[in-house]
């Protein structure tokens, strides 16, 4: 069960980074070329906040059946278990509240280039934190 759920996670990541990734992008160029904001942008980002609530649904699953999550949490002179059972976790539920932020506040939000602001600002800082926390050794 637990090789099942750390390949999904792996594997869900992938997804879920690009949809983010191309969220960030659209609303960079939104915001940049002052384009109206459609129902296809808000999609966009709405697919970026499934696709990364997804991955927290399974990372939270996954790091209470893992050896590498609660089961190591007070092992911090260890660099490897430090990243996988504190930095990690805490950095992308850091991250994901942002881009849960950004979703909330562009609701309520009412010219198209406030809403692309805000997406480029939470959606990208949520990125950023995330791409920073990655255990890159273990995906190459």
């Amino acid at each position: 069960m637990y090789t099942i759920l750390q390949k999904f996670h792996s594997g869900w990541a992938y997804i879920a980074l690009l949809v983010l990734i191309v969220a960030v992008i659209n609303a960079i160029i939104g915001m940049s070329s002052k384009k109206e904001f459609t129902p296809k942008d808000r999609k966009i980002a709405l697919f970026g906040l499934i696709g990364i609530h997804t991955q927290l649904l399974i990372g939270l699953i996954l790091y209470f059946v893992s050896p590498l999550g609660l089961a190591s949490f007070g092992q911090m002179s260890d660099k490897a278990l430090r990243l996988t059972s504190l930095e990690h976790p805490l950095i992308n539920l850091i991250a994901i509240a942002l881009i849960t932020i950004g979703w909330s506040k562009h609701k309520k939000l009412a010219t198209s280039e406030s809403k692309f602001k805000t997406f480029s600002i939470f959606y990208g800082l949520g990125l950023v934190l995330i791409l920073s926390r990655i255990p890159w050794s273990l995906w190459f």
